[in-house]
């Protein structure tokens, strides 16, 4: 999952988180070929509702543009060459730490710098692009019994630890080999009680043997613990199911089958994580930041600026490297550009339009937090403009509004939130986003293409999705609300947030709800937005229906578990359940579809929990969509990666 902190989806988004499912997203895809969309044809750019494009058929030899987006002609240079730059209005959420980013931009940074024990290759084929292949580890077994996973370190990765202010290296890791034990500490620090809420633990609570009591403790300390008080709690409570037999071996066991493990794993809440990493208190502002990838922080000015270049380690077991391609212990990453500048202090209101003017001036060279302004899609909607992409992420739900269920108003009755399903204009909301060449309304939790989805399933029909306002308004009568009542939305001050937030407005105005708005301009997803640590914080956090997003943490046909469970299931509040929605019965057919022997009888339990979130109306779906990008027409090989909504700036080289 990943949350979608502004305009780019998640994670975490979130976005985005990637997401989240990730943005869920960033996400990862399950092995095999990604889900289906619908039956429209993937040859036709010119489709009337490109939304719905088949994604097991997007690849360049079935969708002409696509070969010109990536525009590959040429030879990539030897050594990093020239400057990659990006601009936009917003941070990433986690800063740069691979335990807590959970968000669709900060997966674009992570990719560049972060490797998982298995990854996904750059790939113009969108099903060779969601098939896991191996990454920092050289190979992995499973057992017969499917309980126990073998991966093998490779040979040759070293840390670079920087310091985010000066780019200098910090001692002791800088230099130093990463080891199996690295990986270990990742996932120990995943549940540090102040990177916990950011992240998603709960994808290896469910999965590795030991995970979810070592969590539960290590969550429960003071958020005013010292590092050297986490640190202490790490060395008295082993993981039972990690272990190390060597500094070259992994070997984790699970507390029951998960087929859907090898994907979990590929998520950066799972990357290595140096030793020294125990000796800082996560998010403290500047802390070194690490990389066992092609790029390290040379500088990092939260919501200002990140700049990206060489790591000196990558490629060299001994010495130094300086040269572009990737080396034969890295098979997925590359190094092309000798800088990446991501500027981030735009305005929010008129970020989109002004990148979009920058990059078609050729002064900038991609979008760093929006995607191509709505007023720009009807030019550009026939794919005559080779620097124009569009790009399917099968099973996201951008944007959607959250109800806060513990701050006391009617919105606690399950009766006036399914009054308000039927108040939203789900096709005006589209046309905020472009119209519906490029989105697609949703009325359940999963859309097409993921694991869960229902075809034809709609519990609150309103006509070409509409919205019925008299149907709204008789059920609020009906729910003791005849006159209405007031609540306040808190929604994003960027891109099209704030006309999502009046649509909603109106929308509900019509029902006789008043929506009162509080602006939020940074931090979104953190604690300084809709992010509480506990039921009572929540309760009076001044929001009682917000609008995120979300991307799936893989896709594929066994993806539901990063979508349904992030967002509504009990264990992930605090967390990426925004509003703290828990039901017995939707738990329980969590655990049954996680532990369901076979994928068919998955789905099954996945479908019926799709009804018993939606008989309960947590939440409002508004639609899923495709991700529109622009790049400058000096940018090559541009690649784009369905887990960050992003082009690989790793793969880009410049004219």
């Amino acid at each position: 999952m990943s949350v979608e902190p502004s305009e780019r989806k998640d994670r975490r988004d979130g976005g985005g988180h990637l997401p989240p499912r990730l943005w869920i997203v960033v996400g990862m895809a399950a092995i095999g070929a990604a889900a289906c969309g619908s039956s429209s044809s993937s040859s036709s750019p010119t489709s009337t509702n490109v939304a719905n494009i088949n994604p097991t058929s997007w690849n360049t030899s079935t969708v002409s543009w696509l070969a010109a987006n990536a525009n590959s002609k040429g030879t990539a240079p030897s050594t990093p060459t020239g400057t990659l730059s990006l601009a936009g209005s917003t941070d990433v959420s986690g800063t740069l730490d691979p335990q807590g980013e959970y968000d669709t931009i900060g997966y674009s940074v992570l990719l560049t710098m972060d490797r998982t024990l298995v990854g996904y290759p750059p790939n113009t084929d969108f099903n060779k692009a969601t098939s896991l292949v191996p990454d920092a580890a050289s190979s992995d077994t499973v057992s017969s019994d499917g309980l126990t996973y073998t991966f093998k370190i490779r040979s040759g990765m070293r840390w670079a630890v920087t310091d985010p202010a000066t780019g200098a290296a910090v001692a002791p890791d800088d230099g130093t080999p990463v080891t199996s034990q690295d990986f270990v500490t990742g996932l120990e620090r995943e549940c540090d009680p102040t990177l916990a809420p950011s992240g998603n633990p709960s994808y290896y609570t469910s999965t590795i043997a030991g995970y979810s009591s070592f969590c539960t403790g290590f969550e429960a300390l003071p958020a005013t613990d010292t590092a050297a008080q986490r640190a202490a709690y790490i060395t008295g409570n082993p993981i039972s199911g990690l272990s190390t037999p060597n500094s070259s071996t992994l070997v984790v066991t699970l507390s029951a089958p998960a087929s859907d493990f090898p994907n979990i794993m590929a998520m950066f809440f799972a990357a290595a994580a140096p030793p020294s990493s125990l000796k800082y208190v996560p998010f403290t502002a500047g802390n070194p930041i690490w990389s066992d990838g092609p790029y390290e922080v040379q500088t990092y000015t939260p919501g200002q600026k990140i700049v990206l270049v060489p790591n000196p380690y990558w490629g060299a077991t001994t010495g130094t490297n300086s040269t572009a391609t990737s080396w034969s212990a890295d098979p997925i990453h590359h190094r092309y550009v000798a800088q990446i500048d991501i500027n981030e202090t735009l305005g929010a209101a008129a970020a989109a339009d002004e990148v979009q003017q920058e990059i078609q001036a050729g002064t900038l060279d991609l979008e760093w937090n929006t995607t191509v302004p709505a007023s720009s899609l009807a030019g550009l909607a026939n794919y005559s403009n080779a620097e124009f992409g569009s790009f399917p992420s099968p099973g996201i739900t951008n944007p959607y509004l959250v109800f806060n269920l513990q701050a006391s108003t009617p919105l606690q009755k399950v009766q006036v939130r399914q009054a308000l399903e039927y108040s939203i204009n789900k096709a005006a909301l589209a046309k905020i986003y472009g119209g519906t060449d490029f989105n697609v309304p949703l009325n359940q939790v999963f859309g097409p293409g993921a694991e869960g989805y229902i075809s034809g399933y709609d519990p609150y029909p309103t006509t070409n999705n509409e919205g019925d306002a008299a149907k709204c308004k008789s059920l609020l009568k009906a729910a003791g609300y005849p006159n209405g009542f007031t609540i306040t939305d808190a929604y994003r001050t960027d891109g099209n947030h704030p006309a999502i937030f009046e649509e909603v407005q109106k929308d509900f105005g019509a029902c006789g709800v008043t929506v009162t708005g509080k602006g939020i301009s940074q931090g979104y997803y953190t604690s300084s937005g809709i992010l509480q640590t506990s039921a009572s914080a929540l309760a009076s956090s001044g929001w009682d229906i917000t609008e995120p997003g979300w991307v799936p943490d893989w896709y594929g046909p066994a993806d539901a578990r990063s979508i349904l469970p992030d967002l509504f299931g009990s264990n992930n509040f605090p967390g990426t359940n925004w509003g703290d929605f828990s039901n017995s019965t939707v738990d329980s057919l969590i655990t049954k579809a996680e532990t369901a022997p076979t994928l068919a009888q998955a789905t099954t339990y996945w479908q019926q929990a799709n009804k018993a979130v939606m008989e309960q109306a947590p939440f409002i779906p508004f639609q899923g969509q495709l991700t529109n990008l622009m790049r400058a027409s000096t940018v090559h090989n541009a690649i784009y990666n369905p887990f960050s909504a992003q082009y690989n700036l790793a793969d880009i080289w410049l004219s």
